[in-house]
């Protein structure tokens, strides 16, 4: 129930924050002073004519105010308006936000019959571009006013979207100084983001990061041409192509960004018909986003409304996706959708909401590259916060997986390894040792007439002498000797560069500390502890299990030879005999 009643917090939580943004973006926008803002679509006079690049500009009574221009897109769209009077001298910019055409003509009419021209061509802007997407012309002070304006425009893609701004050069200047920060800014978190995000889908194999990165990395070329800073190295795709390539980019980043959502989803989470028809929306826009990059003419306006209503479906079902997944549990999907909310948001309201004068005169564009910015550092954070805990969690399993593998090869009752432990350990030292070419030696260590103890003292007393007995072995634990209990009062040694008499004499020097170990408080001074040891070496095996056999008998022999003493292999002719230990 807590669980359930949490999702609906977040959910609505979801909703707000998307409200919220769509508020911003319609209702919150920059303040641009005094601005005329030049709305092509409202009544502006226009003429069609052939396309003739030495063609003087029409009579006022060429010209129509009302309708709409139609065929201009093979010829040329020339756009009249007149400027409401203002100072001889004021000074005043036209900002025109970037489309596709060849070429853009200005025409400033003044009070007194005299007119300047600019102008730019496709794939030369000049020094008119500047950040944000926009065109920029500074209206020449003079003593008398603007009295109108005049744009020619030669095989203008769409006259549905023009965007034109006649306002103070001082303002102009004041936005330049503001959205060319915010731009960079955002341009290099993208860049970071996308550096990051492509880094980790590396290194951890998880295809919705990978898919993430690869939404950001197009956000971020899309970003850089749109804003023209792109203009800097490759200045010959000012105009159409930048258009166009920005077009693909835009439709490409959300069928990324599509995946990206759906693929960091639990497939069991999802409905599976919910799933690939998210997928296939994210395919569809990147497909329709083919020919709306290279459309001409008339073609483009009824492509441009079904690629709207195609990114309206993909952002619907991806918040169905994730609401879905986010309702059955999943954390991707909260951290999914909170990082999502703004972008997502953002790109709802350039489909439903008029941006175009706000925002620095960014308008739609500058609202999602910065949404963009924001949701990549806010995702991968998250990522990287998720992968960081999932981390914690193998290294604590296999920490403790490490610790029941130790467990499962130690001996229960004294700690030394057990009959498997001591038998892998013996295996890779021997190994090691035939590859170093060094000496290799095995003692059986078996405590003398052990049964008696238990049959007088108990197997509580017992088990205490053998604790001590391990706890005497543990000493000579280190770089060359492992120790292990194979079972019982059974216990074992491997020692690492000795053999022959050296070994016999460590070995009995085993014997003798065992026996001198103290015990005290356990066993009656007339009762002690004494060991037999059989050995045998790589001189005389080459194998651990030959090895074994060998001690194994030398074992026996000591025991037959009357206990309390060292036998070196099967034969038994090295044997030191027993000698006075020192009590502890």
């Amino acid at each position: 129930m807590l669980g359930h009643q949490s999702g609906r917090r977040g959910i609505r939580g979801l909703a707000g924050a998307v409200i919220a943004i769509f508020l911003l973006c319609g209702f919150a926008p920059f303040a641009h002073g005094a601005v005329d803002s030049l709305k092509i679509g409202a009544p502006l006079c226009y003429v069609v004519t052939p396309e003739d690049p030495g063609a003087e500009m029409p009579s006022p009574a060429d010209y129509r105010c009302h309708g709409r221009p139609r065929g201009y897109q093979a010829g040329t769209l020339w756009l009249h308006m007149p400027v409401q009077a203002r100072s001889a001298g004021d000074d005043l910019a036209l900002l025109v936000h970037l489309t596709r055409f060849d070429r853009l003509t200005i025409f400033s009419t003044y009070a007194d019959g005299a007119v300047r021209t600019f102008g730019v061509a496709r794939g030369d802007f000049g020094t008119h571009w500047r950040d944000g997407g926009q065109i920029v012309f500074r209206l020449p002070d003079r003593d008398v006013p603007v009295a109108s304006l005049t744009m020619r425009f030669d095989r203008l893609a769409s006259h549905d979207l023009l965007r034109a701004r006649l306002m103070p050069g001082s303002e102009a200047d004041r936005e330049g100084t503001l959205v060319g920060p915010l731009i960079g800014g955002a341009l290099t978190l993208l860049l970071l983001g996308t550096i990051y995000n492509l880094s980790l889908a590396h290194g951890v194999r998880r295809q919705f990061i990978a898919w993430h990165g690869a939404w950001a990395a197009c956000v971020f070329i899309w970003g850089l041409i749109w804003s023209q800073l792109a203009l800097l190295v490759v200045p010959g795709i000012a105009g159409t192509l930048s258009s166009q390539i920005c077009t693909f980019l835009s439709t490409l980043a959300i069928a990324c960004a599509t995946a990206s959502a759906v693929t960091s989803l639990e497939r069991s989470l999802l409905p599976r018909a919910l799933r690939i028809g998210v997928l296939l929306l994210g395919a569809a826009v990147a497909l329709v986003g083919l020919p709306a990059a290279f459309a001409v003419g008339p073609a483009i306006e009824p492509i441009g409304q079904i690629l709207g209503v195609l990114i309206i479906a993909d952002l619907l079902a991806v918040t169905a996706a994730i609401v879905t997944a986010w309702r059955r549990g999943s954390v991707e999907a909260r951290d999914f959708a909170l990082a999502w909310a703004v972008p997502m948001a953002t790109l709802g309201a350039t489909q439903l909401l008029d941006l175009n004068d706000r925002l620095l005169g960014g308008g739609a564009q500058i609202a999602v590259l910065m949404a963009s910015a924001f949701q990549t550092i806010w995702l991968s954070f998250a990522i990287t916060r998720r992968l960081a805990r999932l981390r914690i969690e193998r290294d604590a399993a296999q920490a403790a997986q490490a610790e029941l593998d130790e467990l499962a090869r130690r001996d229960s009752l004294t700690g030394l390894l057990n009959r498997r432990g001591f038998i892998a350990a013996a295996g890779e030292a021997l190994a090691l040792a035939e590859r170093e070419n060094i000496a290799f030696g095995l003692l059986l260590i078996d405590v003398d007439r052990f049964k008696a103890v238990n049959d007088h003292f108990g197997h509580d007393v017992g088990d205490r002498v053998l604790r001590r007995i391990a706890d005497r072995l543990r000493q000579w634990e280190g770089d060359i000797c492992t120790a292990g209990r194979l079972g019982g009062e059974e216990f074992v040694l491997i020692v690492r560069g000795l053999a022959g008499r050296p070994l016999a004499e460590f070995a009995d020097r085993v014997r003798i500390g065992i026996a001198g170990q103290g015990y005290d408080g356990l066993l009656p001074a007339d009762m002690p502890v004494t060991v037999s040891i059989g050995l045998a070496d790589t001189g005389a095996a080459t194998s651990f299990p030959l090895l074994y056999r060998l001690a194994d008998e030398a074992l026996y022999e000591a025991k037959r030879g009357g206990r309390n003493r060292v036998v070196i292999h099967a034969s038994g002719r090295t044997a030191l005999p027993p000698r006075p230990a020192r009590r502890a």
